[in-house]
Order: C-alpha cells, then sequence, then structure tokens
C-alpha cells in the first residue's frame, strides 16, 4: 500500500468529455479527487463508469479559492507544454500533490503557473489532449510507485 494521494485537476476546461475522460483515468489509478478551476462545460459525457459514485469531483470558480481549499503540506504541480519545465521521465512525484493541467485552447495561465512548485512536461514532439496528458501523468506516478515499492521488497 502506498502512502500519500494525489488530485487532478484542470484550469478553464473547454470541453466535457475531456472532464470525463480525465475523471475515468483518474479512478482508474486511484486519484483521491479531480477538481476543476473556472468551469467552462456542462456535462462529463465520456464517463461510462459513473465515477461521480467513487471519487469526488469539485468545482472552484477560482485559483485563489482553490489555493485556499487545497490540502494541508501539498505540493500544487503544473502540468504544462513549456520547455523550461521539468521532464515526466526524470520527475520525482511528491508523496502528497496535487497536478494541475492547462486549459485545451490556452494551457495554464501565468498566475497558476506561479502558484506551482514545480512545472512538468511531457517530452512529445508537441502538446497532447488535456485528459491524456493527465492520464499519462498519473500512469508515471503508478510505474514509478511499484518500482519503488518491488525495490524494498527485494
Amino acid at each position: 500500500m502506498s502512502r500519500g494521494f494525489f488530485a487532478m485537476g484542470i484550469e478553464h476546461p473547454k470541453k466535457d468529455w475531456n472532464i470525463g475522460t480525465l475523471w475515468r483515468s483518474a479512478y482508474a489509478f486511484d486519484a483521491a479527487f479531480i477538481f476543476t478551476i473556472g468551469r467552462r462545460y456542462t456535462k462529463q459525457a465520456s464517463d461510462t463508469l459513473c465515477t461521480w459514485r467513487h471519487i469526488p469531483l469539485f468545482h472552484f470558480d477560482t485559483l485563489e479559492q482553490f489555493q485556499l481549499s487545497r490540502p494541508t503540506d501539498c505540493q500544487l504541480i503544473g502540468i504544462e507544454y513549456v520547455h523550461s519545465a521539468s521532464v515526466l521521465r526524470r520527475f520525482v512525484h511528491p508523496q502528497r500533490c496535487v497536478y494541475l493541467l492547462g486549459a485545451e485552447d490556452h494551457g495554464l495561465t501565468k498566475e497558476a503557473m506561479a502558484a506551482c512548485q514545480d512545472i512538468v512536461r511531457i517530452p512529445a514532439a508537441y502538446c497532447l489532449n488535456v485528459a491524456t496528458a493527465g492520464s499519462i501523468v498519473m500512469y508515471d506516478r503508478s510505474a514509478k510507485a511499484d518500482r519503488a515499492f518491488a525495490k524494498k521488497e527485494s
């Protein structure tokens, strides 16, 4: 059993199906919750597992409102396609953190990037769909945790 927790969120999400897809992935990878900041959509059409029954979705109107509600001693990690960011394959995931993805059309705001303790990028030829990017980060966290557990057991 791993220690700590993580959550996944999107700032100013535009497409409802990305929320549903991210929600389903978050459930599969055992996230504590998901959230949005600055909601611009109306439903989660791609949530075929009814994950709302199993993992909470929180909505925050502003980044400031989210910051006031962020769990204690929990790092904010931005996921953004900028070359100055830490590369995911070498990133060490914090024990307790919240990952924040940018909107499909604008990425993370400058204010959100400034609030993050670290910015991570997925090394790809171009930026990815927001739900796909979130799923890759959650998989990376899970895979690295499994490797760390295997090392402790041997």
